[in-house]
C-alpha cells in the first residue's frame, strides 16, 4: 500500500471521534505517526487503538483548544514524542443551537473559542517550528455553514466563516515559506453535532433518524450523507499537495455551491 505521509507528523485536534477520528484513521492509513488531542479520555483511547493496530506511532493527551498554555505544551510534546511536526489538523469543535434573539453572550463566547480561537490558537503554537523548517501542512475544518448562514446557528456560522477567512489570510502570510494552509468544509455528516441538529429540528411526532434520513434526502442532491472518512480523503489531498493553499473546500453532495 501507498505511503505518501510515511515518516511524517500529523496533529489531529479533536481527533477523539467524529470528523477527527476520520481525519486521523486516513492520515495513518497514509503512514502518518499521530498526537491525537481530545477533552474525551475514553473515544481518545480507542481511536489510538486503531492507530496503533495501523502499525503507526500515536501519542494522545487531554488538550482545551481555548488555552494557548495547553495547545503550544501539545505541539512540544509532538516534536520531543514523536520527532517533529509536518500536518496540523485543527478539527476541534462545538455547537449550540439558539435563535439570536435567545443567544447568551456566554453560549457565543463558547463556540467561538472553541472554533475560531482553538483554530488560531494551533496555527500559531505550530508555525515556529513549521517556518523553522520551511515546510508543513495547516488543514482547518470549517464547515459549509462557513460559506452561508443557517438559523439558529448564525453564531456557529459566524465561527466558521472566521475559519475560512483565516485560513485564506494565513495562507497568503507563509505562501513563500512552504507551508500551506487550507480548510475543509464538511456538509451533512452523521456525528453527534448532526444528531443534536436532527432532534432540534425534527418535525411533530418525527424520531430523530426520521428526521436525520429527511435531512439527507432534502438538502442534499446526492440524497447521501458525506462521511468522515470523505474528510479524511480531502485532509490526505491538502497534506499531500505541494500548490494547493488558502483553499476551502466543499465536501458536502452539491448543498453548496461556493
Amino acid at each position: 500500500m501507498e505511503e505518501p505521509l510515511k515518516g511524517q507528523v500529523a496533529i489531529v485536534t479533536g481527533g477523539a471521534r467524529g470528523i477527527g477520528r476520520g481525519i486521523a484513521l486516513t492520515l495513518a492509513q497514509a503512514g502518518a505517526d499521530l498526537l491525537l488531542a481530545d477533552l474525551l479520555e475514553e473515544p481518545l483511547a480507542a481511536t489510538a487503538k486503531e492507530v496503533r493496530e495501523l502499525g503507526r506511532r500515536v501519542v494522545t493527551c487531554q488538550v482545551d483548544v481555548t488555552q494557548a498554555a495547553q495547545v503550544e505544551a501539545m505541539v512540544a510534546r509532538a516534536i520531543k514524542d514523536l520527532g517533529g511536526l509536518d500536518v496540523l489538523v485543527n478539527c476541534a469543535g462545538v455547537i449550540s443551537i439558539h435563535p439570536v434573539s435567545e443567544l447568551s453572550e456566554k453560549d457565543w463566547d463558547f463556540v467561538m473559542d472553541v472554533n475560531a480561537k482553538g483554530t488560531f490558537l494551533g496555527c500559531k503554537a505550530a508555525l515556529p517550528h513549521l517556518l523553522a523548517q520551511k515546510r508543513g501542512r495547516i488543514i482547518n475544518v470549517a464547515s459549509i455553514a462557513g460559506k452561508e448562514g443557517f438559523p439558529n446557528l448564525a453564531h456557529y456560522s459566524a465561527s466558521k466563516f472566521a475559519v475560512v477567512g483565516f485560513t485564506n489570510a494565513l495562507a497568503k502570510e507563509v505562501a513563500r515559506e512552504g507551508i500551506t494552509v487550507n480548510a475543509i468544509c464538511p456538509g451533512i455528516v452523521r456525528t453527534y453535532m448532526w444528531d443534536r441538529l436532527s432532534d432540534e429540528w425534527k418535525n411533530a411526532g418525527e424520531s430523530v433518524e426520521a428526521s436525520w434520513q429527511r435531512h439527507q434526502l432534502t438538502l442534499i442532491p446526492q440524497g447521501r450523507a458525506q462521511t468522515p472518512q470523505d474528510m479524511g480523503r480531502l485532509a490526505l489531498f491538502f497534506a499531500t499537495m505541494d500548490n494547493v493553499t488558502g483553499q476551502s473546500v466543499n465536501v458536502d453532495g452539491g448543498f453548496t455551491f461556493h
